[in-house]
């Protein structure tokens, strides 16, 4: 975990690799709670013995279920001691490279691309993300996440 005193400390880290998280596993039982949130009831995600039979070898997890982990990631990853909280505030590019078998473990590279002033004192900072697959040769998401950090 990578801790920060104030918004300005973070600012300065731009062009960095800032934190890697947490190892999270997918489980079967998250990938079937995804696909009811959200209607994706695919076979390759939710139908086990199909699965094995289809292209992956297995079911894989949602690329958005993937993408839905960001929060996780980036609260194992960061604090910031300086900010009271922080919001999502959208997306820029993402690509989803690679599945995600379950059973994998995934976790997330942070990068700040960039990091400017907005209003009540906060920040808007620019996430560059590359989620990887323990042990597999490419990761499995790039994205550029926005997230605004208020004190």
């Amino acid at each position: 975990m990578k801790t920060f005193e104030s918004l300005a400390d973070v600012a300065a880290c731009v062009g960095q690799e800032v934190a890697v998280s947490d190892w999270v596993t997918i489980t079967q039982e998250q990938v079937n709670r995804f696909a009811e949130a959200t209607g994706d009831h695919q076979w390759i995600h939710v139908d086990v013995e199909r699965a094995k039979a289809g292209p992956f070898g297995a079911p894989i997890a949602h690329g958005f279920l993937t993408l839905s982990l960001l929060p996780v990631f980036f609260e194992s990853a960061l604090d910031i001691k300086g900010s009271s909280m922080g919001v999502n505030y959208g997306l820029n590019r993402v690509r989803f490279t690679s599945p995600v078998p379950v059973g994998s473990r995934v976790r997330a590279r942070m990068t700040l691309q960039a990091c400017e002033a907005i209003e009540h004192g906060g920040q808007q900072m620019t996430w560059g993300v590359v989620v990887e697959r323990e042990g597999a040769d490419k990761p499995v998401c790039f994205a550029e996440s926005l997230v605004r950090r208020y004190p």
